[in-house]
């Protein structure tokens, strides 16, 4: 099977993976009888934040790579997956507010886990600010990688803080258990897969974009150099 045939087909899963979804969370799973129908953005919310704390991983790892062996391709790897993250991320807190209006009668509280949210929000943030702050590129990437690490502290953390603190937030995904009903199981993991693989789609798209470009500026360097 070709390239050419995997990158058109890619959308094409990422839409039949997201039409199943949102037939799986409207006529598919029941609704919740204390929450109503609102309980449905919790399967979309907490795949959306499932899918930034991928991102953050990713941009961990390659921040990782790139300090031992120095290869920018890391950069490009790292940058790109906090680039795409940043919007998973804020759409993870704006379905929580979404969520807790009609639940909790307010916009936002500051509940540990809300809190810690936020907190990666801006660690997101503070990342692409340090990009456009740095010019040299190895400076960049190095500092970027430094935050990279340093800030995905904060990732087990948001996991954990609903079982560390007390919290107004519901552990529905335990141990040695998930407390919901098969069929919102069932749905939650469609759901997350059609996030997943939308990620995996722009990330795929971003970062040879970017290595494009920077192949391209290399050649015109060289070029000019020549000359």
């Amino acid at each position: 099977m070709d390239n050419g045939f995997k990158d058109r087909a890619l959308p094409v899963v990422v839409g039949l993976l997201f039409l199943s979804a949102l037939y799986a969370i409207f006529f598919y799973a029941p609704t919740e009888r204390v929450m109503g129908i609102v309980q449905k953005v919790f399967y979309v919310h907490l795949s959306m934040a499932f899918t930034a704390f991928l991102s953050f991983f990713i941009a961990f790892v390659s921040g990782i790579l790139y300090l031992t062996r120095k290869d920018i391709k890391w950069d490009v790897y790292g940058s790109s997956s906090v680039e795409i993250g940043v919007v998973f991320i804020s759409l993870t807190l704006l379905s929580g507010m979404l969520w807790a209006r009609p639940i909790w009668n307010t916009w936002w509280t500051w509940d540990p886990r809300l809190t810690t949210a936020l907190i990666l929000w801006f660690i997101y943030v503070s990342y692409l600010i340090l990009r456009t702050s740095v010019e040299q590129e190895e400076r960049r990437a190095a500092y970027c990688a430094v935050l990279a690490i340093a800030g995905f502290v904060d990732v087990p953390i948001v996991f954990m803080s609903a079982r560390i603190w007390r919290t107004i937030h519901p552990v529905v995904i335990r141990s040695d258990s998930i407390d919901i009903e098969p069929s919102m199981i069932l749905t939650l993991m469609i759901t997350l897969t059609a996030f997943l693989s939308l990620w995996f789609l722009l990330f795929k798209l971003k970062t040879s974009v970017a290595l494009t470009c920077k192949r391209i500026r290399f050649l015109e360097n060289k070029i000019e150099g020549g000359d």
